[in-house]
């Protein structure tokens, strides 16, 4: 079913989990918030997904991406931790974490596109506009994204109990 091996499936729904959880706190706190049930279930299923591209995926950036993925969870899971950062941790912290959501709805929306409906995808051409479309879309998501959720930040001055 969609081209998928048993590897593939354990990458796609090991990571799956960690679209809904995102959603939630982006929607709910503003930001990804690492200190969470849901920051939690988030960090495990990208950690499933960032750690399995490498046993799934054919494209030669995929390992590049699932590597950087990695190295920017940890550090945004950790810099929050930072105090001697003051607020600034804050900032890098919601960065980090953004970030992190944008490289797992790159090849989500890109496997998508390529893989659905079984037999006739939407897109058959990686230089195909509606996936170079779909993919500006996401690019202009996270910076608008951060803008806001950096403005957030500036307002509202979180503080060491803040979500």
């Amino acid at each position: 079913m969609f081209g998928i091996t048993p590897l593939g499936w354990l990458h796609t729904l090991g990571s799956l989990p960690a679209i809904p959880a995102a959603a939630y706190m982006l929607v709910r706190h503003g930001r990804i918030v690492p200190r969470s049930i849901a920051g939690r279930i988030y960090f495990v299923c990208m950690v499933i997904g960032a750690l399995t591209v490498f046993l799934v995926a054919n494209a030669p950036e995929s390992p590049i991406i699932g590597a950087a993925t990695l190295v920017i969870l940890l550090a945004g899971y950790i810099i929050g931790r930072v105090t001697a950062l003051g607020r600034v941790r804050w900032y890098l912290e919601t960065f980090f974490l953004t970030l992190t959501v944008f490289l797992l709805m790159v090849p989500t929306v890109s496997e998508t596109l390529r893989r659905v409906p079984d037999g006739h995808p939407i897109v058959t051409d990686p230089n195909s506009p509606i996936l170079k479309g779909a993919l500006a879309g996401l690019a202009a998501m996270l910076v608008l994204g951060l803008a806001a959720q950096f403005i957030y930040l500036f307002r509202y001055k979180v503080s060491r109990k803040a979500p």
